[in-house]
């Protein structure tokens, strides 16, 4: 892979307190209709999930929601979409997520936010995919975390041969570049490799 075509956004059902979280959803979900990029959500209305999935929209882009049968009711599915799969349960769900994305995008979010982005790095970790993980650590929301994963390799349990490998992002502007030189720096290792 040397382009991306679709980005998974992790982010709120809910807007939070900071209105930053939702100017940001907003500009990301432009940023990626001007550039040509599609968006992979969890296919709710609310939130910073309904936010992105509208600009993408606005913009003219490619919106898949990919949304459990259970959820349709909490998250409130988003009817705009240009593509919406219901999914039996949440493993289907973020098989699917996967699957379609070329690069994952965490914004502000809660609990399930954090468990996408989580399991996204434990795969890449463990070899499973090489696609881009960028947190956007906008407002230092994430900044928690990025704490706890330095702590996590002070303390020896993030090792060397094991490192989780994630770009961090404090703008929305830095996304989709950081994003594509990336994308751009596998492949040049890749050829490397196979010259």
């Amino acid at each position: 892979m040397t382009v991306i075509h679709n980005i998974c956004v992790y982010c709120g059902s809910g807007l939070g307190r900071d209105p930053i979280f939702e100017e940001t959803a907003r500009a990301l979900g432009s940023a990626m209709a001007k550039a040509g990029i599609g968006l992979v959500y969890g296919g709710g209305s609310t939130g910073l999930m309904g936010t992105v999935a509208r600009a993408v929209l606005e913009g003219g882009g490619h919106v898949t929601g990919i949304i459990p049968g259970f959820l349709h009711s909490r998250e409130i599915r988003f009817e705009g979409a240009s593509e919406m799969i219901v999914t039996n349960d949440m493993h289907e769900r973020k098989r699917l997520m996967f699957e379609r994305a070329d690069a994952f995008v965490a914004l502000p979010g809660g609990v399930g936010t954090l468990e996408e982005l989580v399991e996204q790095m434990t795969w890449a970790q463990l070899g499973q995919h090489d696609k881009p993980i960028l947190i956007a650590d906008i407002g230092h929301f994430w900044k928690p975390l990025l704490v706890l994963l330095a702590h996590m390799r002070e303390a020896g349990f993030i090792r060397e041969a094991m490192e989780v490998h994630y770009l961090v992002a404090e703008r929305v502007g830095e996304i989709i570049p950081m994003l594509r030189q990336a994308v751009a720096t596998k492949a040049e290792r890749r050829g490397a490799v196979g010259a």
